[in-house]
């Protein structure tokens, strides 16, 4: 593609900004020409804030109205697959955001669409753009830990509910599960090789509300309107915790919580090989044995998470695919997967036992 690449965003909310800080640095490569969002106002102001030449109520609108090539859905999860569609629909390059969709019948509509239109469509799973991703991948990629057989991930939140439509199963399919939980999740099946899931135990509870120790959340859930009116409730879990087990062996125990009775937040994963163990909490660790000893060695340098430019590689990312066609390293495939590990541990939960993952 010799000119910029047209862009539009759909969805003015925070993580849109994300998206905008990909998009604004590689100004040599693309253009955004057009925004979108239910709230008028919240478009406007955005288009003002960026410079974005046009701004809509309506994303069918904005694709009649523009020549797009490309577009971000940065939107609750319930519109990600009837935006995602209509933009494949419309001949458009997507970048979903996850999760990918509300259930995994959403999500294989809107791959159906991606392939029947010949188009991208890209999911949103930043950790794989991670500078500890890299560094772990290469490590399990050359054999450093053997086989990977088992993995930890945690995303617990001592007061940690964001507000708004994230409490509200209408707009956000679930809680803390499938909106932290899914990165972790997601991570470590990247890491492992990408094993195909077979089984699920899982179990939820909404034990505490959103409410937490002072009235900073209820204000936060008063204000999180938007202008649109909704009257959002809470209808989520507070916490979630499953096993899932892969066709290669592999088992993944996952905790994500919104609100739990912990001294503070823990983000992290753990791996374990046949060779050596890894941990990162926030700097990668690796635990082996040598010469009839146990050892604990760390790599040189900040190994750590580094979330300046990790949208920004993201987002090259998916330029690079629309404009180069070079293989996309988050595709629509893995975001179906990961809907039916989501809606399987859902489904354990309300009904007390494993749920088989059906194909």
């Amino acid at each position: 593609m010799d000119r910029k690449t047209r862009i539009g965003i759909i969805g003015c909310g925070g993580i849109s900004h994300a998206h905008m800080g990909g998009y604004k640095a590689i100004p040599e490569l693309v253009d955004v020409v057009a925004c979108c969002d239910l709230d008028g106002e919240k478009a406007k102001k955005y288009a003002e804030a960026y410079g974005i030449p046009h701004h809509y109520t309506d994303f069918n609108e904005m694709f009649a109205s523009e020549e797009l090539d490309a577009v971000s859905v940065c939107t609750w999860n319930a519109s990600h697959a009837p935006a995602t569609i209509a933009a494949l629909n419309a001949g458009l390059n997507v970048l979903c955001e996850k999760p990918m969709a509300m259930n995994t019948a959403e999500a294989v509509a809107m791959k159906e669409a991606a392939d029947k239109n010949g188009k991208l469509l890209m999911i949103g799973f930043v950790r794989r753009f991670g500078n500890d991703a890299d560094i772990l991948k290469k490590f399990i990629d050359e054999g450093t830990m053997g086989d990977v057989y088992f993995a930890k991930a945690t995303y617990l939140r001592r007061n940690g509910f964001p507000g708004g439509w994230f409490g509200d199963k209408e707009y956000s399919g679930g809680g803390p599960l499938i909106d932290l939980g899914v990165h972790v999740i997601d991570l470590c099946r990247y890491l492992a090789g990408g094993p195909k899931p077979v089984s699920v135990y899982g179990v939820t509870y909404n034990n505490l509300g959103p409410y937490r120790a002072t009235n900073a959340g209820k204000q936060q859930w008063n204000v999180s309107k938007n202008g649109l009116g909704i009257d959002f409730k809470y209808t989520v879990e507070d916490f979630a915790t499953a096993l899932i087990r892969f066709d290669n062996g592999l088992t993944i125990n996952v905790e994500a919580s919104f609100n739990l009775n912990i001294k503070h937040d823990i983000g992290n994963i753990e791996i374990f090989g046949t060779k050596a163990g890894a941990r990162v909490d926030p700097q990668i660790e690796f635990f082996t044995d040598m010469n009839n000893m146990f050892v604990d060695v760390r790599p040189s340098g900040d190994t750590a998470l580094n979330f300046d430019g990790l949208f920004a590689r993201e987002i090259r990312h998916f330029v690079d695919c629309v404009r180069d066609g070079i293989p996309c390293i988050s595709p629509a495939e893995d975001g179906i997967t990961l809907m039916r590990i989501l809606d399987a541990i859902y489904e354990s939960a309300a009904t007390g036992n494993e749920v088989k993952i059906a194909y």
